[in-house]
């Protein structure tokens, strides 16, 4: 009997000190359903396709998702792109890829093709022709004389195709400027041949640009004894546009006279002359000064024949004592000094680009 009654108080005791307790019967049954819901590590699967949490689900950062597809799984499809505004935008299917790649190459086919000679570049004669050096039949002159050369090398044959941007062609030694274009206005003393050189050793207008790099050339011609205002230039565009009558471009000069004068010559010379080589009008006609019987008057047209201004006045009765141009188109010559060279302003360029709708 003490011995049952020992037993049974120790074992008291010691539960309730909690230290070496054992679970109780309630509690073991919890356990073991939890554990029961939850697979064992070989028995467990990972999930590839959804993204549920919690028991049998896969955890995340371990399976599928970390491994690519481990363990025999297929990966994980990628999620489709989206727009502006967070939609998602759907797939194309593979026949409208195939019939845009189709149109294209139609497309693209059926487009016209450049011209062989844009593609080779442009002959050398017309690139010297419109640089300036004459008529391509006159720059194929040059070039059988053996006095053009591109890139160093002088050019033996005709018909050879050049790239006026990249290639470096050179006349007579000088740089034919296809690009760089220069502009200047002379105040062309009388007696000054107007010609870039002269075989007779006159002085001429290339006299005044003879430090000047690159080749220029005259915009029409004055008279020898006729002074003013003459431009110099190597575009060769403008210079021809300048100088035909289609564009009709004015010229003005000032003619010294001697009187009498009747009032209505400015408009018989406004009506027409009569000469040799056909009929000449002018565009104005003003007395400037007068002074007993010399008269100072100004006389426009736009007409360039030779000595076109001496001779409708001299045909009027009139013979020129002086003459003097005072503007070529918008480009007035103001009070430039005889046998001074100016160079034109951008502002003065622009206004005879637009003179010949340029």
């Amino acid at each position: 009997m003490r011995s049952s009654g020992r037993n049974s108080s120790g074992r008291g005791n010691r539960s309730a000190g909690g230290g070496t307790s054992r679970p109780k019967a309630g509690q073991k049954r919890d356990e073991k359903q939890q554990r029961a819901g939850r697979p064992r590590p070989e028995e467990r699967r990972y999930d590839v396709g959804g993204s549920g949490e919690g028991q049998g689900g896969a955890r995340k950062g371990r399976g599928a998702e970390a491994r690519g597809g481990a363990k025999g799984g297929p990966k994980k499809p990628q999620e489709p792109q989206r727009g502006r505004g967070g939609r998602t935008a759907p797939a194309r299917p593979r026949e409208y890829d195939a019939r845009v790649e189709e149109r294209n190459r139609e497309r693209y086919a059926n487009r016209p093709q450049k011209p062989a000679q844009e593609q080779d570049g442009e002959r050398l004669q017309k690139v010297l022709a419109r640089a300036g050096y004459g008529s391509r039949r006159a720059c194929e002159e040059l070039i059988e004389e053996a006095r053009v050369e591109v890139n160093g090398s002088i050019v033996v044959e005709q018909g050879l195709r050049v790239d006026p941007d990249k290639d470096e062609i050179k006349v007579d030694g000088l740089t034919v400027a296809t690009q760089s274009h220069q502009f200047f206005a002379l105040n062309k003393p009388a007696g000054v041949v107007s010609t870039m050189e002269d075989p007779d050793g006159r002085q001429c207008l290339g006299d005044y640009v003879t430090n000047r790099e690159t080749r220029l050339f005259h915009v029409g011609r004055l008279d020898t004894e006729t002074e003013g205002i003459i431009l110099l230039t190597n575009h060769g565009e403008l210079s021809h546009r300048l100088t035909h009558p289609r564009y009709g471009v004015r010229k003005t000069y000032l003619a010294a006279i001697q009187g009498p004068i009747p009032r209505d010559l400015g408009k018989r010379l406004k009506e027409g002359v009569q000469l040799e080589d056909g009929y000449a009008r002018a565009d104005s006609f003003r007395v400037v000064e007068q002074t007993g019987k010399n008269y100072l008057v100004e006389i426009s047209l736009h007409e360039g024949r030779k000595h076109i201004v001496r001779r409708m006045l001299a045909e009027s009765g009139f013979p020129v004592d002086k003459l003097v141009r005072t503007a070529f188109g918008p480009i007035a010559l103001g009070d430039q000094k005889s046998g001074w060279l100016r160079r034109l302003t951008n502002t003065e360029v622009g206004m005879l680009m637009k003179e010949v709708d340029l």
